[in-house]
């Protein structure tokens, strides 16, 4: 690797937050002379960020990083960074002799260096938490500028007992308010409408000084933001002030993601979710009652050690109650040094294997009925992208609700009127109304 041509590629695996961190490394590489390439054939590093919360998330991982040491040269660096980096540290490196550098979400301000030593032959790990990094002074690079994702807080301290995110991110720490509205200032000072506030339990969110409400307020207020999402948040953590932040802010959208994980108070107690199955349902009756229109989806668990089939049916039951949107399926799985992994009564693999394709059944089952009510209505879309398949435009409504629909691709970050024509129980078909018109475009 010369210092005439630095050029890196990445991959990203998991959640929002590792996009933005994604971004974040983009951002700190660039000051370092790096640009990114979309070709790992040309790259002088090769970056895996990584996902640790399923075992299959970290095999994925593994093939992957199989397949892109082919594309190494003499000199080349492959890394793997993020929170699959952070659980195995140095460990891996003698799991994958290929793998160069190995850096966790609170060590990429080392990476620069840790490249450099790869580069001369020197493989190593940089796992230490920083409860203080927030990495302020690093301004993000992202790839999208229709709609950004912004981090707010790291870490988790609710260590739930199926959950690794504690051991690979961390305490909770939060940013001091007046640095998130800067961040969202410059996104939308480079022509961005859409911004996602992110953390591990975001609406826990407090600076010392302000909570989770005053953030809202704060981002809202930002001259030229038009939409303001959140993910993800912590049920127990939806007080009065934050919901009606929610309500009274016109920029937040009317979109939950709630994780739910089981509908048994019992599970949910093995699972130390800290609250109870009515605990939750009060929770979505007092979202509703403040945002009536507010589409709610959420995450959930099967197979957890212990369930019954009665509990199972419990999940089932609540997931028709509460008439999600949609809902994140899995079966659980079993993560080493988790509290989990000590509770006894696991469950066959076939059993969860039934349990989950009964429950994305039920899911999809309340999700199209939902979805077929909206066939003709009207709503407000922001143009993303080009769709994946054939000439249409991706786009979204502040439900969260995807609408692909003609249109020409200089359309993509306009706000559009459209009316929904048609669902295939998930996503919708929609042309734009006799009234639509470009309303903002981001450059």
């Amino acid at each position: 690797m010369t210092d005439a041509v630095k050029l890196v590629y990445i991959e990203t695996y998991g959640c929002q937050m590792n996009v933005a961190d994604t971004d974040l490394i983009v951002g700190l590489l660039g000051r370092d002379g790096f640009t990114v390439t979309e070709s790992p054939e040309e790259a002088d590093v090769i970056l895996v960020n990584t996902c640790a919360v399923r075992d299959n998330a970290e095999q994925r991982v593994y093939g992957r990083v199989g397949e892109l040491k082919r594309h190494k040269r003499p000199g080349d660096v492959l890394g793997v960074v993020g929170c699959m980096a952070q659980r195995l540290g140095s460990a891996l490196l003698d799991r994958i002799p290929s793998v160069d550098l190995v850096a966790g979400p609170d060590g990429y301000r080392a990476l620069p260096e840790l490249i450099r030593r790869a580069a001369e032959g020197t493989r190593t790990a940089e796992v230490e938490f920083k409860p203080w990094e927030h990495y302020e002074d690093v301004p993000p690079t992202p790839a999208n500028r229709v709609s950004a994702f912004v981090t707010v807080q790291r870490g988790c301290n609710y260590r739930c007992t199926f959950c690794i995110v504690p051991m690979t991110r961390g305490p909770e720490r939060s940013r001091k308010l007046a640095d998130v509205v800067r961040e969202v200032e410059r996104h939308v000072n480079a022509g961005t409408t859409e911004v996602t506030l992110l953390g591990q339990t975001v609406n826990s969110y407090h600076d010392g000084t302000n909570d989770f409400a005053d953030l809202l307020r704060a981002v809202g207020a930002v001259d030229g933001l038009r939409r303001l999402r959140f993910t993800s948040p912590h049920p127990n953590d939806f007080n009065d002030r934050v919901i009606d932040a929610m309500a009274t802010v016109p920029e937040v959208c009317e979109h939950v993601h709630l994780p739910v994980q089981s509908g048994s108070s019992r599970v949910l107690k093995r699972m130390l979710r800290r609250y109870t199955r009515e605990g939750y349902l009060d929770c979505v009756e007092r979202l509703r009652a403040a945002i009536p229109n507010i589409a709610l989806t959420t995450d959930i668990i099967v197979g957890f050690p212990g369930e019954t089939e009665d509990d199972f049916l419990e999940t089932e039951s609540l997931v028709e109650a509460v008439q999600f949107d949609n809902a994140f399926t899995f079966k659980y799985s079993v993560r080493d040094g988790t509290p989990a992994v000590k509770i006894k009564d696991h469950i066959p693999d076939d059993v969860a294997g039934e349990r989950l394709e009964r429950l994305i059944a039920t899911v999809r089952g309340v999700a199209r009925g939902r979805n077929a009510g909206l066939v003709g209505s009207s709503h407000e879309v922001l143009v993303e992208k080009r769709a994946r398949r054939g000439d249409l435009l991706q786009t979204r409504t502040r439900t969260n609700k995807v609408v692909l629909i003609d249109g020409d691709p200089q359309l993509v970050g306009s706000y559009l009127q459209v009316r929904l024509t048609g669902t295939t129980g998930s996503t919708f078909t929609g042309v734009p109304t006799s009234s639509a018109r470009m309303l903002v475009v981001a450059e």
